[in-house]
C-alpha cells in the first residue's frame, strides 16, 4: 500500500467519503485519490513522490502555475504583519480597484470566501433589488452549493426545480427555474410564463461544470436582450472564466454586458476567496449602504489580497499569457482528436482559450443532454491511463482541463504523447 492510499484510508475514518469535496474521492473514475504534496510551475507531486503535469491546477486559479515566486513573496509579506483581523485594510481597497480598473462594466466589489457565497449574495442582491423571488439557471450550470441552486430540471420544460440534494427544501427549489444551456427559447418561455417574476437570469459564460460548452453565436448575446426586455438582472458566474478568458473576463471576450458578475479563488491566486460586482447603483443596496445584508469576518482576508494583487498585476502587465495559453489549449485539442482519429476512438474535443475538455461521443455537445451522451466508462479508463503516464486531469468527466502560463512546449508534448499511447490501448479493449 502506498503513502496516498494509506492517507486515503485515515481519511476515510475521519472525513466523509475519504475528502472535503466529493469529486476528489475519485469515485467517477475508480482508483483511490492522489494526495498531493507539493506544486511548482506547471507539475505536481504527490505524497509518494511522483510527478505529474497538472491540468487541473485546484480547479482554475493556477494561472500562472504552482508557486509563483510574486505571489509566494506577496503572502510571505503579508503573514509578518498578520493573517486575519476582521477589520479594513490597505490590501482589500487595492483589490477592489485592480478589478473594476480590469473588468467592463463594474464599479464596486464586496469581497466574500467562496464562489459558492459570491453566487449565494448576487442572486439575494438581484431579488433585493428587483422585489421578485425567481431565479432562472441551466442545466448543467453550476454555482456553488447554496440551497436555491442545487437544482435540476422539473418533468416539463415550464415547471419549476426539484431539489438534486437532499436536505434542500422544496419550497426554496421551486423559486429557480432550469433552462436549456444555449437555447434563447427556453429562457424565453420560462420568462413568459412567469412574468414580472425573475429577479435574474444567472449562467456560466462558458459552460465550465459540464465539461466545456462554449455559448452559440448570439447567445449570451440574447440573453442580455431577454433580460432588458423582461426587467430580470443578468448575472455571469465567472468563478472559472474571470481573468481566465481575458483580463476583462467572459464581459471582455464575448463583448456582452452583465448586470452582475461573481468571482471566486482566482482572485485569490488560489486562496479561498471569492467576490461579486456591479455597477454603483446595485452595490449601493448592500449593507451598510442599503437595505440587502450580507457580512462576512474574513471577507477581504489581507493574506488572500496580497496573492490576488500580485497575480492580477502579473496578468495586467502580461496580457500575452492569454495568447499563449490559448494557443497551448488549442494545441492540445487537436492533439486530442488526431490521437483518437488514429485510433478509432469517438470523441470530440471542446476548447476556449485555455479551457478544453475531451467527450467520449461522436456528436457535438453544445447543452448538457448532449454532454451526457459522453461514455463516462471509456473517459475513466483515458483518465487512469494518462494518470499512469503522468498527466493529471479532473477525475470526472464534466471538468475542464485548464491550461497555465507555466505549461511549456515539452508539458504539451507529452500530453500528446501519453494520449496516443492511451487511445491505442482503448481501442484494443
Amino acid at each position: 500500500m502506498d503513502t496516498s492510499e494509506k492517507l486515503f484510508e485515515r481519511a476515510c475514518k475521519v472525513l466523509p467519503g475519504g475528502v472535503n469535496s466529493p469529486v476528489r474521492a475519485f469515485r467517477a473514475v475508480g482508483g483511490k485519490p492522489r494526495f498531493i504534496q507539493k506544486g511548482l510551475g506547471s507539475h505536481i507531486t504527490d505524497a509518494d513522490g511522483v510527478e505529474y503535469v497538472d491540468f487541473v491546477g485546484s480547479w482554475g486559479p493556477m494561472i500562472l502555475g504552482h508557486s509563483h515566486p510574486d505571489i509566494l513573496k506577496a503572502v510571505s509579506e503579508q503573514m509578518v504583519h498578520g493573517l486575519s483581523f476582521g477589520a479594513p485594510t490597505a490590501l482589500e481597497v487595492e483589490m477592489a480597484e485592480r478589478m473594476v480598473a480590469m473588468v467592463p462594466h463594474i464599479e464596486m466589489v464586496r469581497m466574500v470566501n467562496s464562489g459558492t457565497e459570491a453566487v449565494m449574495s448576487a442572486l439575494r442582491l438581484a431579488r433585493g433589488v428587483t422585489g421578485r423571488d425567481k431565479i432562472i439557471k441551466f442545466e448543467g450550470c453550476y454555482h456553488g452549493h447554496s440551497d436555491s441552486m442545487l437544482v435540476k430540471a422539473g418533468s416539463g420544460a415550464l415547471t419549476g426545480g426539484a431539489p438534486d440534494s437532499k436536505g434542500v427544501p422544496e419550497g426554496v427549489a421551486a423559486d429557480t427555474l432550469t433552462a436549456q444551456y444555449n437555447s434563447l427559447a427556453s429562457v424565453e418561455a420560462l420568462l413568459e410564463a412567469n412574468k414580472g417574476q425573475v429577479a435574474a437570469v444567472i449562467v456560466e459564460p462558458v459552460a465550465a461544470n459540464m465539461g466545456v460548452v462554449p455559448p452559440q453565436d448570439g447567445f449570451l448575446q440574447g440573453l442580455r436582450k431577454l433580460c432588458d426586455v423582461s426587467g430580470a438582472l443578468l448575472i455571469f458566474d465567472e468563478v472559472i472564466t474571470g481573468f481566465r478568458l481575458a483580463a476583462g473576463g467572459a464581459q471582455e471576450y464575448f463583448h456582452v454586458r452583465a448586470d452582475i458578475v461573481t468571482y471566486g479563488k482566482i482572485i485569490g491566486g488560489g486562496m479561498p476567496v471569492g467576490a461579486y460586482a456591479a455597477g454603483r447603483e446595485l452595490m449601493e443596496q448592500v449593507a451598510p449602504c442599503g437595505p440587502i445584508y450580507q457580512a462576512g469576518t474574513l471577507s477581504g482576508n489581507p493574506v488572500a489580497m496580497a496573492a490576488g494583487i500580485a497575480q492580477l498585476r502579473l496578468l495586467e502587465t502580461h496580457p500575452e499569457y492569454y495568447g499563449q495559453m490559448a494557443r497551448g489549449a488549442a494545441y492540445l485539442a487537436q492533439a486530442l482528436r488526431d490521437a483518437a482519429q488514429r485510433h478509432g476512438v469517438s470523441m470530440v474535443v471542446n476548447q476556449v482559450g485555455s479551457l478544453l475538455c475531451p467527450y467520449f461521443t461522436g456528436q457535438p455537445v453544445d447543452c448538457f443532454a448532449a454532454a451526457k451522451t459522453s461514455d463516462t466508462e471509456q473517459y475513466a479508463a483515458y483518465f487512469n491511463g494518462m494518470l499512469r503516464e503522468g498527466i493529471y486531469l479532473a477525475p470526472s468527466q464534466y471538468e475542464a482541463m485548464f491550461v497555465s502560463a507555466a505549461h511549456t512546449e515539452s508539458d504539451l508534448q507529452r500530453v500528446a504523447a501519453a494520449a496516443d499511447k492511451v487511445f491505442a490501448g482503448l481501442s484494443n479493449n
